[in-house]
């Protein structure tokens, strides 16, 4: 796992994350007595499928513009086992999956996604400037979950800190509930706050932090998903988090070349923009 270091900020890298009771994050949240009722508790297990898990980013978004349902359904014909993607609010608090603040990127559209309406962003082309994709729109998360199959885990970064309001963050549980997917749901974000509040709400809802930095695995992790260097510079990054029961998910969205390296480390979890050849490989390496 020896490559050239990324700073693009495109490259979603995530970890999941419990509250330990003293956590000063989760302390934040203790006037949020009232909890949405659970259903069975999940962590990173995906039923009919074997490790590592394959998590496809954004869909696969390169052979499909990123996070549009033509990008998930690729991915899931490719035989990802887990759809990541990126959740902000429209003006009428509806959850889209987008990664930016901004429209321009990726639609025909200017402003940001939190000043216009479902009806006005349904009106744009998600095609990222490819002509063959021009029908395409920013999906919603409903519709995500309509084409989402039952072997199939979503693992959804929240983007902003509207998720930080209580209400959202329960919008959110009763939307994943009503759907039919909250069990196989993952909240991921680079802010532990906002993660925390949908955990609080709905603790079987495993929580996520983003990271870039850390030598070690942090012992208030459920999951851990390292920046993929730091399992180099650290050698025993992997048995200290066995050690505590916790998963390993080194998160890596160009990962082919590391692959046999990642399955000699028996990593549980793999990022990937192409899941296609990335399935692929895996199976090879078996």
């Amino acid at each position: 796992m020896i490559l050239i270091l990324s700073t693009n900020p495109n490259i979603s890298i995530w970890l999941f994350a419990v509250s330990r009771k003293n956590s000063p994050v989760k302390k934040k949240w203790s006037s949020m007595t009232e909890k949405i009722t659970p259903v069975p508790e999940h962590q990173l297990v995906v039923p009919g499928r074997t490790k590592p898990y394959i998590m496809a980013h954004r869909g696969n978004k390169v052979l499909c513009p990123e996070n549009t349902i033509a990008s998930f359904r690729q991915a899931i014909q490719d035989g990802a086992d887990i759809l990541e993607t990126d959740l902000h609010l429209s003006q009428d608090d509806v959850f889209m999956c987008i990664h930016d603040s901004t429209l321009e990127r990726t639609t025909n559209g200017v402003g940001t996604v939190n000043a216009k309406s479902l009806s006005e962003l349904k009106q744009l082309s998600a095609s990222n400037g490819r002509p063959e994709f021009e029908q395409e729109t920013i999906p919603t998360l409903a519709e995500l979950a309509a084409i989402l199959p039952a072997d199939v885990a979503l693992a959804l970064e929240l983007k902003t800190d509207s998720f930080l309001d209580e209400k959202i963050c329960r919008q959110l549980v009763e939307e994943l509930t009503t759907l039919g997917i909250r069990n196989r749901t993952l909240v991921i974000s680079f802010s532990k706050a906002r993660t925390l509040a949908v955990h609080h709400l709905a603790p079987d809802i495993p929580a996520g932090l983003i990271t870039m930095s850390g030598l070690r695995p942090d012992a208030e992790m459920q999951i851990v998903g390292p920046f993929w260097p730091l399992l180099c510079a650290n050698p025993f990054y992997m048995k200290t988090s066995r050690s505590r029961g916790q998963i390993v998910c080194p998160l890596d969205p160009t990962p082919d070349s590391r692959l046999n390296w990642y399955q000699r480390l028996r990593v549980d979890a793999i990022l990937t923009d192409n899941p296609q050849i990335t399935c692929k490989l895996v199976k090879k390496y078996e």
